[in-house]
């Protein structure tokens, strides 16, 4: 079925052996199921959907060294934190990039301005989040930055949460 799916992926004939296959394997809906999943994935990772493999493997890369840093300073990103780290115990001395350590530093007078697109106010919501290096409402991080609705950083901690990157250890009060 794959051999067959590469063929329709490159445009290329079918014989009638793998015309059989097509029909009989339902090929076109499993091209369709790993193209939705294709873009699924890139989507979860804030990427263009249509990468090539070199890009995407560069990138994975990146990323790759990007969390060896994070563990290196003592960021660990669960996947399942009731399993792995039940007691909830919170991570310390990381350092979350340039502008987490620029809302660690602003002071509570000056904002942060809000990003326009919404990877950039995920990443700005976590680093802000990370800065507090404590138990944070969506209020509280919103008054961190000029024009931030409440409804939507709460939108994105519940995000965080649900990618692993924050944890909700009571309603509406979040931490790293």
């Amino acid at each position: 079925m794959y051999n067959v799916l590469e063929k329709l992926r490159a445009a290329a004939p079918l014989t009638d052996k793998e015309r059989a296959i097509h029909e009989q394997g339902l090929v076109s809906v499993l091209r369709q199921i790993h193209d939705d999943l294709d873009a699924a994935v890139a989507e979860a990772y804030g990427w263009p959907a249509d990468l090539s493999d070199e890009e995407i493997l560069e990138r994975l890369v990146a990323l790759n060294a990007e969390r060896a840093r994070e563990e290196r300073a003592g960021l660990i990103r669960w996947l399942r934190p009731e399993y792995q780290n039940p007691a909830g115990a919170v991570q310390s001395g990381f350092e979350a990039g340039s502008q987490a350590a620029e809302a660690a530093t602003t002071s509570r007078e000056e904002k942060l301005a809000w990003p326009k697109s919404l990877a950039e106010q995920a990443r700005a919501v976590r680093a802000a989040l990370v800065a507090r290096q404590g138990v944070v409402t969506a209020e509280q991080l919103a008054k961190t930055f000029k024009a931030a609705r409440v409804d939507r950083v709460a939108e994105l901690l519940q995000t965080l949460v649900s990618l692993g990157q924050a944890r909700e250890v009571e309603e509406g009060k979040f931490v790293v």
